[in-house]
């Protein structure tokens, strides 16, 4: 949330702001979110293949138990924060997809239809790619693998350019990446779930109705989404489908809708304002009753006036950006080379990734985006040239955090495959970066 005006400059002179005004000049930073996660991406590297590796793995495998009365749940440190913790990662990129469609690039067609196309071609080309070196058996299933983009390295990478690449092309990646994310977890929920619980799933079906009914019916309290929520990941926990589904689907139902109409909110504020001034305190340093009657009564307006989703967006990402992801990074980027990397690197699945990644991700989005101009259905992000797509591309092929997910998911029993996958997904990502960074550092400016 951003403060503006004469109220931002009494707030940033309390001494706590200006103590902790270089962590909240890194958390404003576009790449923070990108560093971080690439510090616990190091740090998990060196940890896995240190002498100390044993401790690495007994603490992702650590039991976490919770239970209330005979109903309980048991399940390991690194089944929690993938199973629970990516739940709330998804939940926001949930929000974001919704923001998206009702008022962002994707509400309307003729603007979302290039990042849309571009996207479909960023996720066919690349699991054309791994097919090609995986064509049959157990690795095949790695597929979806090279389909992901990681929306905060790429943004972070490209926020690092700064005014060379011009801002269209920034709205372009971000809305890519919205539509690279439903692809994602559409992926996950048709083929990678083993078998489905009916039960389960008639659960979550309910519960996922009684968030659409509470939406309906117009409740915006917070905590309601959540506790319901929490039964929808439950259900979907026990039903076979991934409980990260649950995210999408819980946030799909947040009321985004303002209750106070707009032109009535100036009026109103006003109004209140014009109380305020005229019922002075004689204390300087107190308020009236009248004026805190007038101020509860505005602050009841401003939260009428932003919508729950908008609310819930802005008190979760950091959570999700500065928490989440970087424990995740910890927990799955450590890998525990057993062979000699040459021998790695020339695996099938290590291969089909970085093939998918470097080469798949840029001529998928570049090809597609050039068909979708050329064929007059969609125009070229302003101020933005063909180079400056295909470097764009390279950074859609950054697959990091999804990817590492659904090669968990693709390789389940199989942490040799596992190993192999992330192994092709760091090398690919970061060759990705490299490129892309090149191509668009020697782009023209705005």
């Amino acid at each position: 949330m951003r403060i503006i005006g004469k109220v931002a400059e009494v707030l940033m002179e309390k001494p706590i702001y200006k103590i902790t005004s270089p962590f909240r000049w890194f958390a404003g930073f576009g790449a923070a979110g990108g560093f971080l996660l690439l510090l616990c991406s190091v740090v998990a590297m060196i940890w896995a293949n240190s002498p100390f590796y044993e401790s690495y793995f007994e603490i992702l495998e650590t039991k976490l138990s919770f239970s209330l009365g005979s109903i309980g749940l048991s399940k390991g440190l690194i089944l929690w924060i993938n199973d629970a913790l990516m739940a709330v990662f998804f939940f926001v990129v949930g929000l974001e997809i919704k923001r998206e469609f009702l008022v962002g690039e994707l509400s309307k067609l003729k603007k979302a239809l290039l990042p849309l196309i571009a996207a479909l071609g960023g996720m066919i080309v690349p699991a054309l790619f791994y097919f090609w070196v995986n064509p049959e058996g157990a690795k095949a299933n790695g597929w979806g693998i090279p389909m992901a983009t990681d929306i905060a390295f790429a943004l972070g990478f490209l926020a690092l350019l700064g005014d060379r690449v011009p801002n269209s092309l920034k709205v372009f990646l971000t809305a890519l990446a919205i539509v690279d994310d439903i692809g994602a977890v559409l992926v996950i929920g048709l083929f990678y779930t083993d078998t489905v619980v009916l039960i389960a799933l008639g659960l979550a079906i309910l519960f996922f109705a009684i968030l659409i009914a509470g939406n309906a019916l117009g409740i915006r309290t917070a905590w309601f989404y959540l506790i319901v929520g929490i039964f929808l990941w439950l259900a979907f926990l026990k039903s076979g489908i991934h409980a990260t589904v649950a995210g999408v689907l819980a946030a799909f139902t947040i009321p985004a809708r303002t209750l106070f109409d707009r032109k009535e909110f100036v009026r109103e504020s006003k109004n209140l304002l014009y109380f305020f001034e005229e019922n002075e305190s004689n204390n300087k340093d107190m308020i009236s009753a009248e004026q805190e009657s007038a101020v509860n009564t505005l602050e009841a307006a401003c939260e009428s006036v932003i919508p729950p989703l908008l609310r819930l967006e802005h008190a979760i990402f950091p959570w999700v950006t500065f928490a989440i992801m970087p424990i995740f990074a910890l927990a799955n980027a450590g890998v525990r080379l057993e062979k000699p990397i040459v021998d790695a690197l020339s695996d099938e699945v290590t291969l089909g990734i970085i093939a998918g990644l470097v080469l798949g991700k840029p001529i998928g989005i570049f090809f597609f985006s050039w068909l979708a101009v050329k064929s007059k259905l969609a125009d070229l992000p302003s101020f933005s040239n063909w180079r400056q797509i295909l470097g764009a591309g390279f950074l859609g092929g950054i697959g990091f955090t999804m990817s590492i997910f659904i090669a968990g998911l693709a390789f389940k029993g199989e942490l040799g495959f596992q190993s192999d996958a992330k192994i092709g997904i760091l090398t690919g990502s970061l060759l990705s970066a490299v490129i892309g960074m090149a191509l668009l550092f020697k782009s023209k400016k705005d």
